[in-house]
Order: C-alpha cells, then sequence, then structure tokens
C-alpha cells in the first residue's frame, strides 16, 4: 500500500482529516516523562481520531542519540494503518539528498517526509524514486517570515506558485504533495484551485493562528479530502499534568470534529 492509499484509507476510516504533530519538548511535558511513553500515551489516546501522525526531526536531534532512538520507536509504534510523515525539511545536493531519503524512508520507515525545494530538482528527486512514500514540498510556509521569499514576483508568477508548478510537473509518480499554512488561507485557495488533485499538508491551525474553517474549506479536494490540517501543541500539551493523554484525546476530539463541521 503506498502513502496516498494509506492516507486515503485513514482518513475515511477515521473520519478524520486531522493529523497530530508529535513534538515532544521535555520543558513542556509533564516532569520525568520519558518521550517515547509520553508519544506512546498520546498515540494510544488519538489512533482513532487522525489520519496521520508527524513527528518533527528538530525535537528529537536536539536530545541526541536517546532522541533519536525515541523516534524510531515512536513510528515502530504508530499503527501500520495510519500514515506518519517525518517533518524533515531535507534538502540537500543530489548525493547528500540521496542519503536523507535512504535514512527517512529505509531506516527509520516513515510513510511520507517534507523536503525543501530551494535546490531545485535534483534535491528532490531522490526522495521522489521512492513511489511508495509522500513527498511533501515546502511551498507557502505558515511563518510570517514566509513573505520574504515566497512571495517574491516573478515572471511566471509568485515564487510560492511557481513552486506548486513545479511540484505538479514532477509528481510523474503521483506521490507529490504541497505545504501550505494555514496562516496563508488565500494563497492556500489559490494553489487548491491551481492543483485539484495534490494532496496539502497544511500546518499553522491553533497556536500559530491559522483559521480552521478557511484550511477545511480551502485545504480538501473535491470530495473533501486530501487535506492533511496539522495540530501539535494545541493537542500534545493540552495538559502537563498526568491526565496529558486524555486530555490530547479531549483536544483532538473536539478539533477533528470542527474540522468535519466545515467540510463543504
Amino acid at each position: 500500500m503506498n502513502f496516498i492509499e494509506k492516507l486515503t484509507n485513514a482518513s475515511r476510516s477515521n473520519n478524520s482529516l486531522l493529523c497530530i504533530g508529535l513534538d515532544p519538548d521535555p520543558k513542556r511535558m509533564p516532569e520525568k516523562t520519558d518521550v517515547f511513553e509520553f508519544n506512546r500515551a498520546i498515540i494510544d489516546a488519538t489512533s482513532d481520531l487522525v489520519c496521520a501522525y508527524k513527528p518533527n526531526f528538530a525535537f528529537y536531534e536536539a536530545l541526541g542519540n536517546e532522541g533519536l532512538d525515541a523516534l524510531k520507536r515512536t513510528v515502530e509504534y504508530i499503527p501500520d494503518d495510519i500514515p506518519v510523515i517525518g517533518d524533515a525539511k531535507r534538502g540537500d545536493i543530489g548525493n547528500t539528498a540521496k542519503a536523507y531519503a535512504e535514512a527517512i524512508f529505509s531506516y527509520f520507515n516513515f510513510d511520507a517526509t517534507t523536503v525543501n525545494p530551494y535546490l531545485g530538482f535534483d534535491s528532490i528527486e531522490p526522495f521522489i524514486q521512492y513511489t511508495d512514500k509522500g513527498i511533501f514540498i515546502l511551498c507557502r510556509t505558515s511563518n510570517a517570515s514566509a513573505v520574504d521569499f515566497q512571495s517574491l514576483r516573478c515572471e511566471e508568477g509568485t515564487l510560492f506558485e511557481i513552486v506548486a508548478q513545479k511540484a505538479s510537473q514532477w509528481n510523474i509518480n503521483g506521490n507529490i504533495g504541497l505545504v501550505i499554512g494555514a496562516t496563508y488561507p488565500e494563497e492556500l485557495k489559490l494553489i487548491r484551485d491551481s492543483h485539484p488533485d495534490m494532496p496539502i499538508l497544511i500546518p499553522g491551525v491553533g497556536a500559530q493562528g491559522g483559521d480552521l474553517a478557511s484550511a477545511v474549506r480551502y485545504g480538501v479536494d473535491a470530495s473533501g479530502k486530501k487535506a492533511i490540517i496539522n495540530s501539535s501543541r494545541q493537542i500534545i500539551y493540552a495538559s502537563r499534568e498526568e491526565d496529558f493523554a486524555q486530555a490530547a484525546r479531549k483536544a483532538a476530539l473536539s478539533l477533528r470534529d470542527q474540522m468535519n463541521s466545515y467540510l463543504p
């Protein structure tokens, strides 16, 4: 089963567009809580509510070997029928990109990953060659400074539009998607209208202030699918007490149902 099939099945089975970002920060976790045990409790409490999970490499790399071990164990623990997106944002010359792709897909066994297109096609190609995996290309990111480069006007349009067009051209295996932040709803609508069939990973709701209703309405395809709306802090840090997993479930259930209420 490839990534798109797994995503579609999980979304349908759990009636969900919700992706939970597993971004453990010991400063915000309950005291004396092991990273893997924290993730496991969150997964156990929410696995029937999500279409995907998305661990961000940075939070694990910051903890050294112990963190990377927790990351690998987390990916292994997530139920096989739920896709796991490695938020790595890799992007480098071809030979290095090949090594990054092998690490993410063969060693950590992620179903999909995020990549940075700044170096062009040869930095993306090694990932694309894993035809059963998903590749989400950074297009219009959710951070405020995204405008520094992504809004630049070029002869063919704004830079983020050109990135989306290139991604569409490279999508010969049907495994490429785009990352577009909920904090830029008009741009999200523009890209969805221009690329109606590509999956879109949408960060930026919750703590970053993106509008959930717009993220749903502008992000989904004609069938109300192929939008993966991520929330991290709003869910996994709903409580810092022993009830953190139960609080995470309550927050995830509320957010999933809100998303569904906005479906056209």
